[in-house]
């Protein structure tokens, strides 16, 4: 079959190429309802396809963005996705999302993949660990956001939660619950996020006068995480209250207490760093800490829009509060 042209589309429809072309570009300004009407009827007979190649080249845009998150297993990740891609769908662009595994070198590879496919802008989640690239994406005024990390010493817009501060509120209501043997579970401490939430811990730990026991700090990828958990709850004066640094460690030390036969709300006490779907429904006592997902993702998607609309604005982070439930 001989591919449909845009003239085709106007011919059947008895309007210009033009009118056809503002149509396909929602620009409807000046046209009657009975234009495009007639337009709309004309592309549905022909089954017209519009070249978004051409059109991009002519726009010098894609109508593409891409959104490179570090681990896709994290609901709060997913979450913050749906945001973005629901702001980019009602203004008419398509987002492209990237499961960077928290590996640098897999990063590095989608951003230049996307940059090669000339995506209009990128949000990153970012291991921290790509900083030369990070640096010439700032100095050629390319449109990005961060998300979630911060990445020191770079002029870039980025969204974040209160780590540090809710942490420390949560390791503050074990205390006045009367915990003194308080444990923190967290993934290796190569990013902002964990370290902050470690920060916080060691900090209300310090300020109530409870000396911190190495025993009771787990630091490890979740393929090592059982194991060290394992060793953790077999202690003579195991802890009485734990803190899960995100939903994946959650999910381990849940299934540590249950292999060990801890009751959580009798034995031990629980707080998770994280957005956790089933939260409402839990009847266990656990406390979560939620981040503003949806608001967060919201914000970076219009941060990033403006600066592919050449918006002058000063890059600056934008601090979310999370709050505990």
């Amino acid at each position: 079959m001989e591919k449909v042209t845009m003239a085709d589309v106007a011919k059947a429809a008895g309007v210009s190429k033009s009118t056809v072309s503002q149509y396909l570009n929602n620009r409807f300004e000046y046209m009657g309802e009975k234009t495009k009407q007639k337009i709309e009827e004309a592309i549905q007979t022909l089954g017209y396809q519009p070249n978004y190649i051409a059109r991009s080249l002519k726009q010098k845009r894609t109508s593409m963005v891409g959104i490179i998150v570090a681990n896709i297993m994290h609901y709060f990740s997913t979450e913050v996705s749906r945001a973005i891609e629901d702001f980019f769908h009602q203004h008419d662009l398509h987002a492209i999302v990237c499961n960077a595994d928290d590996d640098p070198e897999k990063e590095k590879k989608y951003i230049e993949m996307l940059r090669a496919k000339q995506v209009d802008g990128l949000i990153i989640f970012p291991t921290g660990q790509n900083n030369e690239l990070y640096e010439s994406m700032m100095k050629q005024d390319y449109p990005v956001v961060f998300m979630d990390r911060k990445v020191q010493n770079l002029p870039v817009f980025s969204i974040v939660t209160n780590n540090q501060e809710s942490t420390y509120r949560a390791i503050q209501q074990f205390v006045k619950k009367g915990h003194q043997r308080i444990a923190f579970a967290v993934q290796p401490l190569k990013v902002s996020t964990r370290t902050e939430r470690f920060e916080g811990y060691q900090q209300a730990m310090r300020d109530a006068g409870i000396e911190i026991n190495p025993d009771y700090i787990i630091e490890s990828d979740i393929l090592g995480m059982s194991h060290k958990l394992e060793k953790l709850f077999s202690l003579e004066e195991r802890p009485t209250a734990i803190f899960a640094g995100n939903d994946r460690v959650f999910l381990e030390v849940v299934k540590c207490l249950k292999d060990k036969g801890i009751k959580v709300g009798k034995d031990i006490e629980l707080v998770v760093f994280d957005n956790i779907p089933f939260a409402q429904v839990v009847e266990t006592p656990i406390t979560f800490i939620v981040q503003p997902a949806t608001e967060m993702g919201t914000k970076a998607a219009e941060l990033l829009f403006e600066q592919i609309n050449k918006v002058e604005r000063k890059p600056e982070e934008f601090v979310f509060p999370s709050k505990l439930v």
